[in-house]
C-alpha cells in the first residue's frame, strides 16, 4: 500500500484576498499582497479558519506596519520570542490546484513514448530499453535540445514525467565540480551527469524546479564518461546523485556494474551510489570494492511518510545498506535535508542509532547535514503540487545566498545536536555539512578530513 500524506487543508485563497481587500481599502496592491500570504500561511500553519485570525487582530492595529508586524509574529513565533527580527517582502500566494501531485498511488515506471537522438539511435542502451518496454512508441528526434526548445511545460508535465522517456547522446558536463551556493564551504564533491529525472516524488526536490524536462532523461554513452573520466582528477569523491536518483532506476539502465568494474581499477578515486531506494540486486551483482559508496539519504519514518512519497521506506534503506556492507561495499548516509518540528530530536536520535545498528562504524565512509533550503521558485512549486504540505510551515526566512531557509541560530543549534547523536557512535571526523558558510562549520566544530581517499 502506498504511504500516505498527513495533510493539511488549504486555505481559500480567494476569501482571503476578498477579506483583506475589504478590511484595509486603503492598502496598495502590494501590501495586500504581503498580508494575503501572512494570513494564508498562519492559517494553514494553526489549522485555523483566516476569518477568526483578523477577529483576533487589535482593534487599535490598522496601520500597514502595526498589522504585518503583528502577523509576523503570529507566523514566526519562536523567532519573534527569540528576539529575532523578521523583516522582508513577502510574495504573492500563486497556486492552482490543477498542478497538484496525486500521491495517493504509486506511479508505474512504464513509459508510452521513447525519443532516441538520432546519435543515439543504433546504440545498445536504446536496444536495451526497446527491449524492457516493447509497447512503447518509439520516435526518432534530432536533439533532445532542440525538441525542448521554444515548448512550454507546466508542473502537470513534471508530474506526468515518467510517461517519457528521452535517450540522448550526452556530451558536455560529464563531469563538474558540486555546485554550491554563494559563500558557502565546499565539501570538495564531484557530480556526474548519468541521468536527468526521478521516480520519487520528494516535496522539497529541487527537480522539480526543472518543468522545461517532461520526461526523464537517460544517457546512452556510458562508455564516453569513462573516456571523459581518464582526463579529469584522479583523487576525488564523484557521484550520480545531483540530478537523478543513482540506483531508483538501476535496473533499466544497468549502470551500476559496469560503474563499479570501472572505479574498482581505480581505487584513488571513491564513486558514490546515492539513493532513497532499496534497489541494489544489480549493484550486489557486481564485484564489491571499498572506494565504491552505496549511500542513503535518510530521515524519520515521519518525515520519509509525509514528504518522501514513493521512496523506501527507513527500514528498508538501512536493510539495503547493511546488505552492501557484507558484500564489501563502503557506505554513506545523508541527512539532508534534516527538518525540524516538536521532537525531531528524538526521532533524530533514533535515526542515528539505527544507522550504526545496520551497518559497523568502520564501513561508513562519510556522513552529511544539512538543513531544509529552497529557492523562492522552488518554494512556489512546492505550494502548486503539494499544497496541503507541512513542510513549509516551518519558520523559513531569506538567506544571504538567496535560499529560504530556518535562521542561523536554528541550523547552528540543530547541528550541534546532531553532531552529538553521532560521536556518542563514531570519534572519526567523518561528518561534513552541506551549503553552509565555513563560520558555520566552524562554530559547530565539524572538522571534516576530505574524501579519504
Amino acid at each position: 500500500m502506498p504511504r500516505r500524506s498527513s495533510t493539511k487543508p488549504m486555505p481559500d485563497i480567494q476569501k482571503i484576498s476578498e477579506m483583506i481587500t475589504g478590511a484595509f481599502i486603503g492598502f496598495g496592491a502590494n501590501k495586500r499582497q504581503e498580508l494575503i500570504r501572512l494570513v494564508f500561511e498562519i492559517a494553514k500553519r494553526e489549522r485555523i479558519t483566516p476569518k477568526s485570525l483578523l477577529d483576533e487582530l487589535p482593534l487599535n492595529t490598522r496601520t500597514f506596519t502595526a498589522v504585518k508586524r503583528w502577523l509576523v509574529q503570529r507566523r514566526f513565533p519562536d523567532l519573534s520570542s527569540a528576539g529575532i527580527k523578521v523583516s522582508e517582502s513577502f510574495s504573492a500566494v500563486d497556486i492552482s490546484l490543477d498542478n497538484r501531485m496525486d500521491v495517493s498511488c504509486r506511479p508505474e515506471i512504464s513509459p508510452k513514448t521513447i525519443y532516441v537522438e538520432r546519435k543515439a539511435e543504433g546504440s545498445e542502451f536504446t536496444s536495451r530499453l526497446m527491449n524492457l518496454f516493447p509497447k512503447a512508441h518509439l520516435e526518432v528526434i534530432e536533439s533532445y535540445k532542440h525538441f525542448v526548445a521554444g515548448k512550454t511545460f507546466t508542473p502537470q508535465d513534471y508530474n506526468r514525467r515518467l510517461a517519457t522517456f528521452f535517450i540522448v547522446r550526452e556530451q558536455y558536463d560529464f563531469i563538474k565540480p558540486c555546485p554550491c551556493s554563494n559563500n558557502v564551504k565546499s565539501c570538495g564533491y564531484h557530480n556526474v551527469n548519468l541521468g536527468f529525472g526521478c521516480p520519487f516524488d520528494c516535496s522539497y526536490c529541487f527537480l522539480q524546479n526543472y518543468t522545461n524536462a517532461p520526461g526523464i532523461v537517460f544517457p546512452a554513452n556510458l562508455s564516453e564518461f569513462f573516456s571523459a573520466f581518464a582526463g579529469y582528477r584522479q583523487n576525488i569523491r564523484v557521484g550520480s546523485g545531483e540530478t537523478t536518483d543513482s540506483l531508483a532506476f538501476d535496473h533499466i539502465t544497468g549502470f551500476s556494474p559496469q560503474l563499479v568494474d570501472f572505479f574498482r581499477r581505480r581505487p584513488q578515486s571513491l564513486f558514490e551510489f546515492k539513493t532513497k531506494s532499496n534497489n541494489v540486486a544489480r549493484l550486489l551483482s557486481a564485484k564489491a570494492a571499498p572506494n565504491i559508496v552505496a549511500a542513503w539519504s535518510v530521515n524519520p519514518q515521519s518525515i520519509i511518510d509525509r514528504e518522501e512519497f514513493f521512496t523506501a521506506a527507513l527500514e528498508e534503506r538501512l536493510a539495503a545498506a547493511s546488505q552492501c556492507a557484507r558484500a564489501g561495499y563502503s557506505t554513506a548516509f545523508h541527512f539532508d535535508p534534516i527538518v525540524v518540528y516538536p521532537g525531531w530530536e528524538k526521532d533524530y536520535a533514533a535515526v542515528v542509532d539505527r544507522v550504526f545498528a545496520a551497518v559497523p562504524e568502520e564501513n561508513i565512509r562519510w556522513i552529511s547535514l544539512g538543513m531544509l533550503r529552497m529557492t523562492p521558485e522552488q518554494k512556489k512549486m512546492i505550494e502548486n503540487r503539494f499544497p496541503e504540505n507541512t513542510i513549509l510551515d516551518a519558520e523559513l526566512l531569506s538567506a544571504p545566498d538567496g535560499k529560504v531557509r530556518y535562521h542561523e541560530n536554528v541550523r547552528r543549534d540543530v547541528y550541534r545536536k546532531m553532531l552529538g547523536f553521532l560521536r556518542q557512535h563514531t570519534k572519526r571526523e567523518i561528518m561534513y555539512l552541506c551549503m553552509e558558510p565555513v563560520e558555520m562549520w566552524r562554530d559547530v566544530g565539524v572538522r571534516f578530513v576530505g574524501s579519504g581517499c
